[in-house]
C-alpha cells in the first residue's frame, strides 16, 4: 500500500521560463500517482504543455525539482525515463517518421536496447491493443488523422510506460474518431496506465477524468475531482475555461450536491428535486 501511495511524478516548487525573467511555470507543486486519470486544462498560454513536458524530462526546471519514481529528472535522460513516462504529441506527424507502421512502433523499444525478439513481441502487443495489426506493413503518412494518432499511441505503448501523457489527443478528429480515441485511452487506463491528458474538450473531461488540474498563467489554481471543479464557474472563468453544457445547466437549476456530470445523474437529481417540490 505504501508503494501505491508514493507519487510516480512529483513537482516541488517548479519554475520554468523560456527566457530569463519571463516564467511560464510559477511555483508548481503537483503529485501524480499510479493509476490516476488526470485532465490538465486551462486557456492557451496557461502552461499546460510546458508542465506536461516536464513529466518525462523533455524540459528541465529552471528552479525547483521534478522527480520521476523518486529520481531527479535533471540527472536523467529522456531515454532513461521512456519506460516510465511517454509523451504523445498533439500532432502525430511530429512523432511519426518511419516508412512503415511496424518500424515506427519498433523505434522506441529498439532505442531502449532490447533484443529483436522482445522488440517484435512489443510491436505485436502494441498494434493488437489499438486494433491496427493488419496495417503493420503499410506506410503511415497516407492514413487518416485518427489512424496516425493511434499509431503514435502504439509507439508509446511499445515502450511499456507506467504514465502516458497525451497532448490534445482528439484534436482534428470527427465524432467517430473522438469516441474511438477516448475508448482506447479509457482501455489503457483500465489496464493500469496512469493517464495525463491535455484537452480543451470539457465534455470529455467530465466523462473520463478522475481528477482535473486547472492552470492559469503558469500556476495551478484548482486541483480536484471533476464535479467539484465544474461547480466553480467563476474560478474556471479566470482560466478561460467554461464548464460543459450539462454542468452549466445543472448549476442554473441549482443541482450542485454533487454536480451531475452525466445525463443519468442529471435525471436522478432532477427527479429527486421534483419529488421534493411535490411533497411540500
Amino acid at each position: 500500500m505504501q508503494e501505491q501511495q508514493r507519487p510516480l511524478i512529483q513537482f516541488e516548487r517548479v519554475e520554468y521560463g523560456y527566457e530569463k525573467g519571463k516564467p511560464v511555470l510559477r511555483g508548481i507543486d503537483l503529485s501524480i500517482r499510479q493509476g490516476e486519470f488526470i485532465a490538465l486544462i486551462g486557456g492557451n498560454g496557461s502552461g499546460k504543455t510546458t508542465l506536461a513536458k516536464h513529466c518525462n524530462g523533455l524540459y528541465k526546471p529552471t528552479s525547483g525539482t521534478v522527480r520521476v519514481e523518486g529520481k531527479d529528472t535533471v540527472t536523467m535522460s529522456v531515454a532513461e525515463m521512456a519506460g516510465v513516462v511517454s509523451y504523445c504529441y498533439q500532432n502525430p506527424d511530429h512523432q511519426i517518421f518511419q516508412s512503415t507502421v511496424e518500424a515506427e512502433v519498433a523505434f522506441g523499444p529498439r532505442n531502449m536496447g532490447l533484443s529483436e525478439t522482445e522488440i517484435q513481441g512489443r510491436v505485436e502487443e502494441a498494434l493488437a491493443a489499438i486494433g491496427l495489426i493488419q496495417l503493420r506493413k503499410e506506410e503511415p503518412y497516407f492514413m487518416g488523422k485518427g489512424t496516425r494518432q493511434k499509431i503514435a499511441v502504439a509507439s508509446v505503448l511499445a515502450m511499456k510506460p507506467r504514465v502516458i501523457v497525451l497532448d490534445e489527443p482528439t484534436t482534428g478528429l470527427d465524432h467517430h474518431g473522438v469516441r474511438e480515441m477516448m475508448a482506447l485511452i479509457a482501455a489503457l487506463h483500465r489496464a493500469g496506465h496512469t493517464i495525463v491528458a491535455i484537452t480543451h474538450d470539457m465534455r470529455l473531461v467530465a466523462e473520463y477524468a478522475e481528477r482535473v488540474v486547472v492552470m492559469r498563467q503558469g500556476e495551478i489554481i484548482c486541483d480536484d475531482v471533476p464535479a467539484r471543479v465544474f461547480a466553480q464557474p467563476e474560478r474556471l472563468a479566470e482560466a478561460q475555461v467554461e464548464p460543459p453544457a450539462l454542468s452549466r445547466f445543472a448549476l442554473e437549476a441549482g443541482l450542485t450536491e454533487p454536480l451531475p456530470l452525466t445525463f443519468d445523474s442529471l435525471y436522478v437529481q432532477m427527479a429527486k428535486k421534483l419529488q421534493e417540490r411535490g411533497g411540500r
